[in-house]
């Protein structure tokens, strides 16, 4: 949560939100690259009006991965949300992401007031797949683990 806390101090010192939206796509502009074979139909976010790709992967201890995502968007505020989606779950293991509620995070920053009703429906499509994609990696490791029995 430190990427997140830096975050929120940063909007803190930026009073206007012409500046913020600066800063979210400064932040998209900052995401790892998605490789191009990466942006498939099964990588699509679906729910959101921009296009949205994200990816996966999960290390560490098969009952609890920690997972890390990529993705990319083909608009900048997009991106950049999806660069803060990421700040909140990559890097958590499975269980807290589907345990984490993003809203509270989202209300310090202020960004449900700020978005167009589009775009908070996208955010929220976003959040949901990077929820999704953690339970399915607790059900593979369930299913992993009774397969021998």
């Amino acid at each position: 949560m430190n990427a997140i806390a830096e975050l929120l101090s940063d909007f803190e010192v930026l009073d206007d939100w012409e500046d913020r939206y600066r800063h979210v796509i400064e932040l998209g502009r900052d995401l790892a690259p998605l490789p191009d074979e990466d942006h498939t139909p099964e990588n699509k976010v679906r729910g959101c009006a921009s296009q949205v790709w994200i990816t996966s992967h999960g290390s560490g201890p098969a009952d609890d991965p920690v997972l890390t995502f990529v993705g990319d968007s083909d608009a900048l505020i997009v991106k950049g949300l999806v660069a803060i989606a990421f700040m909140i779950f990559s890097g958590q293991t499975a269980r807290t992401i589907v345990a984490t509620d993003a809203a509270p995070i989202l209300d310090k920053l202020g960004l449900k007031d700020h978005l167009t009703p589009q775009r908070s429906n996208g955010f929220a499509s976003m959040i949901q797949r990077i929820k999704s994609d953690a339970a399915a990696a607790l059900q593979a490791s369930s299913n992993s683990g009774t397969a021998g029995r």
